[in-house]
């Protein structure tokens, strides 16, 4: 059986169509299987169970405020009566787009505990991606932030005039005198496949798609952070990605009301200088980023860097960690940075790499309750050090695409998920990641994969970063395009790049081109978007024809 998911306009359960997956693929970890029945996501991370362990620790802290577990519990009762007021019934979708705030983790919470769909937006998409989500979603309300508001007027007009607007901030009509005038509502007794939230992937490869988490998928948040990583109560967790994104929706919001900790919450895009200031200012005791930005912060004075060195956990997710970046972060903190493997199917994480046991290379093993298989080319499960595509099986598993149902057809089988990646598991269980299978490229009758280009230039001083992609070239044959960026000349970096592809490639994986930019173009969530660059370079031949 395999999830079949439709949305259509209006509110209810019937709005969604889906299949049920076998039992397996929504078991969970056995302290939760009694809330298997009837339960809320929201009521689970703030209700009078959660309350009665944590209500008096401090849940966020942003900019000059510390609000406590009880404190967001009652925002969140104002916030979903509010939404209850605007007319949004269970099943209903509702957009955010709100800067990373208290106000954005209440209404986020509201929206799940009345039964509606909480969908974080990214707030640098373009105003046709805004209306590709609208109407993807058939959203019924969006709460926008004034200063959205103010920078999509067609878009905020028209969603006002269909009665679907409410803007935080100044303007009308106005969410925060929802929030005032708000009466309490109860809970929604919701069952454990009914939706309770939406991820939008990235669109590394084009338009996004909608991926469909239920309130069972809630349960299982935190549970590395708690597991793996040894945080709990009273520890302090910083994130730099956004919380549209999976990883830190789990790690920076729900994950860490999960194991009572305190999240640091940044309303602005995460910038060097600015994350070393709140680490100096709030001391946090985990630090989740990604590779990019570890590199990013490893550019600052090494004063900046001393207060990192009172951090117990540093995490990382997102993309490969070059071996250069992970060496000078040891250096510069003392501490070693641990990878997690996750994805937007299955919102928490799937792989770990558990303290002490480190290297560049190593991405982590599967978490308890998680299922992982390697799949070769044949569907033959590959043997230790054999590449295969991974499979997993996670209690967080979504119930597939929204609109999309061949597509979760193809990736959601039998309760397990294709990932499309390929990994190589050793002796040990351990599995490392070596590329995305929809990546491999022929080249004189060989595969190559992308990420070994990557690797090659990865330790170049004079290289910053580097991405390869396929192009066709003039005879419609594909080649390898590798893009970098320049620490210093353009020319010197170039050529770095092609030495150190001829000296430690073989010949059919050298690259065709080689070209600097100033800057790889990336996703909101840090993602290098390589079909950009294909584009960039497919006009460039075709100019010259």
């Amino acid at each position: 059986m395999h999830a079949s998911i439709v949305c259509k306009a209006g509110g209810g359960r019937k709005s969604l169509s889906c299949a049920r997956r076998p039992a397996a693929s929504v078991m969970l970890r056995a302290e939760l299987v009694r809330a298997s029945r009837d339960m809320n996501g929201a009521e689970f991370l703030l209700g009078p169970a959660a309350l009665a362990r944590h209500g008096a620790r401090i849940a966020l802290r942003c900019e000059d405020r510390a609000i406590r577990f009880d404190e967001l519990a009652a925002e969140v009762l104002r916030a979903a009566g509010a939404l209850v007021a605007l007319g949004v019934k269970p099943g209903d979708r509702v957009l955010l787009l709100l800067r990373d705030t208290p106000e954005y983790a209440a209404a986020w919470l509201g929206a799940v505990r009345i039964g509606a769909v909480a969908i974080g937006l990214n707030t640098k998409l373009s105003e046709a991606e805004y209306r590709y989500i609208l109407a993807d979603s058939a959203a019924r309300v969006a709460v926008i932030e004034d200063t959205f508001v103010a920078a999509r007027p067609d878009l905020a007009a028209e969603l006002a005039r269909d009665g679907r607007l409410a803007v935080a901030g100044s303007g009308t009509p106005s969410w925060r005198q929802a929030l005032d005038s708000a009466g309490s509502v109860p809970a929604y007794s919701a069952q454990p496949q009914d939706p309770a939230f939406w991820l939008y992937s990235s669109g590394t490869t084009g338009k996004p798609k909608g991926i469909v988490h239920t309130h069972k998928d809630i349960l299982p948040a935190g549970q590395v952070m708690h597991e793996v990583f040894g945080l709990g109560p009273g520890d302090t967790i910083l994130t730099t990605s956004k919380l549209f994104f999976a990883y830190a929706l789990e790690m920076g919001f729900l994950g860490a009301l999960a194991i009572g900790a305190t999240s640091i919450l940044n309303p602005e895009w995460a910038d060097a200088a600015p994350v070393a200031e709140l680490v100096a200012r709030h001391a946090p005791t985990a630090f989740f980023s990604v590779p990019s930005f570890y590199r990013r912060l490893l550019a600052l004075p090494a004063e900046r860097l001393a207060p990192f060195r009172a951090i117990r956990r540093f995490i990382s997710a997102g993309e490969r960690m070059p071996a250069p970046v992970l060496e000078q972060w040891q250096q510069a903190t003392g501490r070693e940075i641990l990878g997690v493997y996750g994805m937007s199917e299955t919102f928490c994480v799937c792989l770990a790499t558990p303290p002490d046991s480190t290297t560049a290379l190593r991405t982590g093993r599967p978490l308890k309750g998680v299922d992982a298989k390697l799949l070769t080319p044949q569907g033959a499960e590959a043997a230790p050090g054999e590449p295969g595509v991974l499979w997993v099986r996670h209690p967080a598993l979504a119930l597939g695409y929204a609109n999309l149902p061949e597509r979760t057809a193809a990736q959601f089988q039998g309760g397990w998920f294709c990932t499309n990646d390929i990994f190589v598991r050793d002796a040990l269980g351990c599995f490392t990641h070596q590329g995305r299978s929809d990546e491999l490229v022929k080249i004189a009758g060989q595969y190559v994969q992308p990420g070994e280009l990557e690797e090659a230039v990865s330790e170049e001083p004079s290289i910053g970063e580097a991405a390869c992609t396929p192009v066709p070239d003039e005879d419609g044959f594909e080649r390898l395009a590798l893009f970098v960026t320049a620490r210093g000349a353009d020319d010197t970096a170039a050529a770095a790049a092609a030495r150190a592809c001829e000296s430690r490639l073989p010949r059919h994986k050298r690259p065709k081109w080689i070209r600097v930019v100033a800057e790889l173009p990336r996703t909101g969530t840090g993602k290098v978007q390589r079909f950009r660059l294909r584009e960039m370079l497919e006009r460039e031949i075709e100019s010259k024809r």
